[in-house]
């Protein structure tokens, strides 16, 4: 392999040695660097891989590819760019063999839904037989093979290895979730997705080493648009024109709108016991009726852009509706059937927006009692503890704070933060630390009619306390309870 075939697509500059140089490996972390390999310098928040040259030029890298001004360094190719970032992501398609070229690719981008959306479509079209690879915010799904995530959306070159895999392992389409970090970090560069798609927008991480404000974050979700030949959008959301601005796809809509070309009407909330679901007729493009295992009208708005996707796919009506009917996704709001008494749910809310919309949601199924269970990480910003517990005081009849992820906290320290938040809302609650016991203490004290929800882990199995990660996972937990009751 040669270092011009992987800068094909890129406009560059040879600033010493030859384009047309045999390498080995493409990089860019600099322990990863080997003899004839070719570095790429990417300027990160926490350290700048330019500063690693001297490093892997002595390990025999054959090229660095840079964005900045540099002292050449002896016996390597180097080779100036605009966007190391949106090299990388170029250089690592053409490293791979382009395997997106050989993949229907789609992307869902929003602040609220990506992850649901994404197991809705994956498990549509697998029961129709269509494999189909996932790369999101709890893993990356390769045939058989499931990988937990760091990043909802990772880096351009660990993106392409996937594609690539999935390739191999005869998928004929892959469905991810791409973040507005993703977007504004060129980590989606190097090709274009066969279907973008809306969920909705809401002010959210909007900060330092994020984006600098609420206009900034909605241009990065918009680029998506620029860069997808069909986009599939959520008309309902008041930033719905914002993010079509300036794109180049063809462009359908979904939503509770007159306007959509895909609309939900009569809309009902199912209650059963130790149930809650929804259902609903669509009317549009197609036309029958909707049931789903998930409550909550965002379950109608990811059921409608899945639908809508799937429907390019040659999908029928029943496969579709027998698909909804049991889909599935861990840790968003997860029913948990251990009783027709009450409900039990896990879902990752962990922050006050999501907490809300949850609670608020739950709200409309008119429980006996909502029970709300969280605690949150240590070492993270102290408004989101009060926050949450005023959110969950005004929102649930009894708020049980527990631990989460304390980290290098004390957990009664964060639950005394939580609780300053609580006691601003007229709700009852109750403080106990160990997670397990909080739990346990749900359950046994569970009224007929509860509606619980343990909030905050979701799809998480560990609990981080001083820099190790125990292994915890809610379902484990539960299980255990029931055992030893």
């Amino acid at each position: 392999m040669y270092l011009d075939q992987l800068l094909e697509k890129l406009d560059y500059t040879c600033l010493q040695g030859e384009a047309h140089t045999p390498i080995t490996e493409l990089v860019y972390d600099s322990r990863k660097a080997v003899k004839d390999c070719v570095f790429a310098c990417i300027s990160g928040a926490v350290s700048d891989g330019h500063s690693y040259i001297p490093e892997v030029v002595s390990k025999g890298a054959a090229a660095i590819i840079v964005e900045k001004d540099i002292s050449l360094p002896p016996d390597a190719t180097v080779i100036k760019v605009q966007n190391t970032r949106q090299a990388l992501a170029y250089m690592a398609a053409a490293y791979f063999g382009n395997p997106a070229e050989k993949l229907k690719t789609i992307g869902i981008t929003g602040t609220k839904g990506k992850t649901t959306a994404t197991y809705m479509i994956k498990s549509i079209l697998e029961q129709n037989g269509i494999k189909t690879g996932l790369i999101g915010t709890i893993e990356t799904i390769v045939g058989e093979k499931a990988t937990p995530a760091n990043n909802t959306t990772p880096e351009s070159f660990t993106i392409q290895k996937a594609f690539a895999e999935m390739v191999e392992a005869g998928c004929k389409c892959v469905v991810m979730e791409v973040s507005s970090q993703g977007l504004m970090l060129n980590r989606v560069d190097g090709f274009t997705f066969d279907y973008g798609i809306f969920t909705n927008i809401e002010p959210d991480h909007i900060g330092e080493n994020e984006h600098k404000d609420f206009a900034d974050y909605l241009s990065c979700k918009s680029k998506l648009f620029q860069q997808c030949k069909v986009g599939i959008i959520n008309i309902d959301d008041p930033h719905a024109e914002e993010i079509l601005k300036g794109h180049t796809c063809e462009v359908e809509t979904f939503g509770f709108s007159e306007k959509a070309d895909l609309r939900a009407s009569n809309v009902k909330l199912e209650k059963k016991p130790g149930f809650l679901g929804i259902a609903y007729r669509l009317e549009g493009l197609m036309n029958f009726d909707v049931e789903i295992d998930i409550p909550g009208k965002f379950s109608v708005y990811n059921s409608l852009c899945a639908i809508g996707l799937c429907r390019h796919f040659g999908v029928g009506v029943k496969e579709i509706q027998n698909s909804l009917d049991q889909v599935k996704v861990r840790g968003r709001v997860e029913l948990v059937p251990i009783s027709d008494k009450f409900t039990l749910m896990i879902d990752y809310a962990h922050n006050a927006m999501s907490l809300k919309s949850l609670l608020t949601t739950l709200r409309e199924y008119h429980p006996k009692r909502l029970v709300c269970l969280f605690g949150c990480g240590g070492n993270r910003a102290k408004g989101r503890r009060f926050e949450m517990g005023e959110v969950s005081s005004n929102l649930a009849d009894l708020t049980v704070v527990t631990s989460d992820n304390p980290r290098f906290e004390e957990p009664l320290d964060i639950i005394n933060d939580i609780l300053v938040g609580v006691k601003r809302g007229p709700g009852k609650y109750i403080e106990i630390i160990d997670r397990k016991q909080a739990i346990k203490y749900c359950i046994e004290h569970a009224e007929e009619g509860d509606v619980i929800v343990l909030a905050g882990k979701g799809h998480e199995d560990y609990q981080e306390i001083k820099g190790v990660k125990h292994h915890m996972d809610e379902r484990d937990l539960i299980q255990e309870i029931l055992e030893g009751r």
